[in-house]
């Protein structure tokens, strides 16, 4: 199931939100100061390619540094791509067949406001506390 969710998901908007989060990624290594967040921008474009089967975990190695960059991010990027997840999913969600794929893009939304610190995990191996499963 997860697979074919995936499979779905990835035609009709993985593909897109995966290569436009590739694209910030590019665009943020450019300067040495932003490269934390060309990174968080690459690990969430693997996120949103291929979101079922996979968890959101906190890196217990995250400091002081992943709170301050997650403060600027939320005030110059993340809060817009959280609204863009929000209105993309409640839009999916008006269809019978829409709503996983809307449920995906509400749980993408953490990982969009707050990226750095989080980490990616195959649900199947990782049980532990503080998981956030996608499907």
């Amino acid at each position: 199931m997860r697979t074919l969710l995936n499979l779905i998901w990835l035609v009709l908007c993985g593909f897109w939100l995966a290569l436009a989060y590739t694209l910030a990624g590019v665009i943020c290594c450019v300067l040495i100061i932003t490269i934390p967040f060309g990174l968080a921008s690459f690990r969430m474009a693997s996120f949103a390619l291929w979101p079922f089967g996979r968890s959101l975990v906190d890196r217990r190695d995250a400091g002081a540094g992943s709170l301050i960059g997650n403060v600027l991010w939320i005030v110059v990027a993340g809060w817009w791509l959280a609204l863009g997840h929000l209105l993309t999913g409640i839009a999916q969600c008006l269809t019978i067949i829409g709503i996983p794929l809307g449920l995906a893009n509400f749980k993408l939304i953490p990982v969009s406001l707050v990226p750095l610190g989080k980490e990616i995990v195959d649900s199947r191996t990782y049980r532990g506390s503080g998981a956030f499963t996608v499907g």
